[in-house]
């Protein structure tokens, strides 16, 4: 009996680092790492961060998120149904090979997968799997409620971890200007993954693996599947920055996740307004990507060649341009007394005095600051700037 067990366990395991979604999160980040070093490359000639710095990220930011949320979905009982979950898993699958993040936020995997259930119940009712039919799925019972809570909670974690973790990761590239000058623009493309433990009801699972943990309250008996789910967030800044805009739309996706959880919560008394709180949620992320989509278009790029010095685009980790404080944005007027128009007569004035650098630097509010730094044999020889040409 205990080796059955031990099995089932075992196979539960295997099964979740088996599934597609996992997997293909897995391979993606790579990919977008290998795809932001050679962006990096072509515009600097040198990457930012290490090609595997997203796949390392993908679940050491989110996995306490992911742990609060499983808790309060178990701990309040949010069931929902074992159909809805499947295809809430394949069309989370599509957004996440697409590449398209923008489309991959869990309000519009949470909604699609709700109203497809709803369509497939209304023309395909009659179809069956092991037990299960779209037609015996009630969405305006207590999956009305369930349903939109749990998009709501995904909206405010999804705003949290744009809110705490998007900037840091902001890839500057450069582009043509109307003018024809080089200009610097950040780009974000995340991942983030989130092992969620969703309640099923009923006896569905144990029917089929006999040794599934399954727990029974007031005579209602359910079991606890956890699934792995993934976040994409993607947007480009280059008319605020990235320190300033990705804060922003955290806090605008988190107060929409608060407004689709009351809503839906409401959905108790008058189910319907359970769907009005998905299409609230959907219309309100939507909104948020296109605005700022359409400011950051047409809005002039505040990392722009400047007369007066070099302007920063990006730092790198660890570098004694990091140490000495300087940010994107950022311009220096004179190296060691020297003043520089240009990333050759930058290099060429960190050289007169190789062992310690004085800058003088015209900060984002137009305000100038001296700063000074010892440079050691193994810091970077150009203090780890990289620069609008």
């Amino acid at each position: 009996m205990s080796e059955n067990i031990l099995f089932d366990v075992l196979q539960a395991v295997v099964l979740f680092f088996l599934n597609p979604l996992l997997l293909g999160a897995l391979v993606i980040a790579v990919a977008l790492g290998y795809f932001r070093v050679k962006r990096e490359r072509r515009s600097f000639k040198v990457r930012l961060l290490p090609g595997l710095t997203e796949l390392k990220r993908l679940l050491s930011e989110s996995w306490l998120y992911a742990l609060v949320l499983s808790l309060v979905i178990s701990g309040a009982g949010l069931m929902v149904d074992p159909g809805w979950l499947v295809l809430f898993s394949a069309v989370a699958f599509v957004g996440l090979v697409s590449f398209y993040y923008k489309i991959a936020s869990p309000i519009y995997v949470v909604a699609t997968a709700f109203f497809a259930l709803y369509f497939i119940g209304q023309y395909a009712g009659a179809f069956t799997f092991r037990g299960w039919s779209p037609g015996q799925v009630d969405l305006l019972g207590e999956l009305a409620v369930t349903i939109p809570v749990i998009a709501g909670l995904l909206l405010v974690v999804e705003g949290l971890l744009i809110r705490r973790h998007a900037a840091k990761y902001a890839s500057p590239y450069l582009m043509e200007t109307n003018r024809g000058l080089q200009a610097a623009a950040f780009k974000v493309k995340r991942l983030w993954l989130l092992p969620i433990v969703f309640v099923i009801p009923g006896d569905m699972i144990s029917a089929y693996v006999p040794y599934w943990p399954q727990f029974t309250l007031g005579g209602n008996a359910f079991s606890f599947l956890p699934i792995p789910l993934v976040i994409g967030f993607s947007q480009v800044a280059r008319s605020m920055y990235p320190d300033v805009l990705f804060p922003r739309i955290g806090r605008a996706v988190g107060w929409t996740g608060i407004i689709v959880i009351c809503v839906g919560l409401t959905a108790m008394w008058l189910p319907i307004l359970g769907w009005t709180a998905l299409l609230i949620g959907v219309s309100g992320r939507a909104l948020i990507s296109i605005v700022v989509s359409i400011r950051e278009r047409q809005g002039a790029f505040m990392v722009a060649p400047h007369t007066a010095g070099v302007v920063i685009a990006g730092i790198l980790p660890d570098s004694p341009g990091e140490k000495m404080g300087l940010v994107p944005g950022e311009c220096i007027r004179s190296v060691n007394g020297l003043q520089v128009n240009n990333e050759k007569e930058l290099y060429d004035a960190i050289q007169v005095n190789a062992a310690h650098c004085r800058l003088q630097v015209i900060d984002r509010n137009g305000e100038v600051r001296l700063m000074q730094q010892v440079i050691y044999r193994h810091d970077h020889h150009r203090l780890g700037l990289l620069v609008v040409r």
